[in-house]
């Protein structure tokens, strides 16, 4: 047995011990896709450096192979001023960005897989090729014929593409934008995303056979996420609820935040928050207070929450003060906080409950999340 096998069998082992990976035919698929074919190279964070700097790491260097077989999120690409760059082109300097692509974490990878619900001799379309290691458990699982996968990023699905095939699969890759779907127009019974959408595509929900499956993650510039297993209803129609965990991935990009100015913290007016801003650093509740802003991008940290509005230029600030409360500043047209304290103080009434207990409704028209019932409280997304 060579070290890579072993190894991968190993985290096998773990994910099965773990409670991660429980289907059979997943277990076969773990088994058989070398995950190092689809990092050869990766980045790795440099401890205490600020900005962030990345050091590229390969077969060249000890504990590379280990590191491929741990069960952690591997990043492969960095996003700079200039354009991308990737670890294989990195060199050996230290560099900064921001991740855009990346091998993730295989019990997430795993476990979506698992939560679509395939059967044999279902069509699937995946949203983001990525590296190729996700398309390439799913050609195993499916065979070449039932998967076909989309990358938005030319240079990505180039190097997806060949350790695919250096993997012996050969699924049909497209490269385009996702969002639209299929280019060719074909049905699918099920769709998976793996990146973020700040809400479900159109052409998603045509593409998808009405009984058929989407699950994707719903996300956003306040940096909330929910993974969302949706069910198609009728062409362009879905419904569907948030599943437990916590699931995150890298927005797409034609859904990404558009470049921003620098925002300067102006004047404005001002009252007592009536609820603690530090709400916003929990996961669902981050999630519940971008449901009630979608258009706005949330800075800042604990008691010094910055929300400012993309579309309008509208701002929102929290500062503790010296009564042990709290004070917001608020500044345009849309007053930032009070939608979002009155959302997060709908979420404090059912008692904080996680994303599983959301729900979502589609129609051509519009997309909205619910607490608890489709009739209980809701927001829409920015469709």
């Amino acid at each position: 047995m060579t070290t890579s096998d072993r190894l991968r069998t190993d985290l096998v082992a773990q994910l099965i011990a773990d409670g991660e990976l429980t289907d059979p035919e997943w277990v076969k698929a773990a088994s058989a896709v070398p995950r190092e074919k689809f990092a050869p190279a990766y980045f790795l964070a440099v401890d205490g450096s600020t900005p962030t700097s990345y050091i590229p790491v390969d077969a060249n260097d000890d504990g590379w192979l280990e590191g491929v077989y741990t069960n952690q999120t591997l990043i492969t690409q960095l996003a700079q001023p200039d354009g991308t760059i990737t670890a294989t082109d990195a060199g050996r300097l230290p560099v900064v960005g921001e991740p855009s692509s990346s091998s993730t974490l295989p019990s997430l990878v795993l476990n979506m897989w698992q939560l679509l619900g395939v059967e044999d001799g279902h069509r699937v379309l995946e949203i983001g090729t990525g590296t190729g290691y996700s398309t390439a458990l799913g050609a195993h699982r499916l065979g070449d014929e039932n998967l076909t996968s989309i990358e938005y990023d030319p240079v990505v699905a180039e190097l997806a593409a060949a350790a695919i095939e250096a993997a012996g699969y050969s699924p049909r890759l497209v490269v385009g934008d996702g969002l639209l779907g299929d280019p060719a127009g074909e049905t699918y019974d099920r769709l998976i995303a793996t990146c973020a959408v700040r809400y479900v595509p159109q052409p998603w929900l045509y593409q998808v056979r009405p009984g058929g499956r989407i699950l994707a993650t719903i996300g956003g510039w306040g940096h909330g996420f929910g993974l969302a297993d949706l069910t198609v209803t009728a062409p362009g129609e879905a419904t569907g609820r948030f599943l437990p965990g916590f699931v995150n991935f890298m927005i797409a990009r034609p859904h990404g935040r558009p470049p921003r100015p620098s925002v300067a913290l102006l004047p404005g007016n001002e009252r007592q928050s009536i609820l603690d801003p530090a709400l916003l650093d929990t996961w669902t509740g981050r999630w519940v207070g971008q449901l009630a802003a979608p258009s706005a991008e949330r800075l800042g940290a604990g008691t010094d929450q910055i929300l400012w509005d993309v579309a309008t230029g509208s701002q929102a600030r929290t500062t503790a003060n010296a009564n042990g409360g709290w004070t917001v500043t608020q500044r345009g047209p849309l007053r930032l906080w009070d939608k979002v304290e009155d959302a997060l103080f709908l979420w404090r009434t059912a008692g904080e409950p996680h994303q599983e207990k959301f729900g979502i409704t589609i129609t051509p028209t519009a997309q909205t999340v619910w607490l608890e019932t489709p009739d209980g409280p809701n927001w829409n997304l920015p469709i």
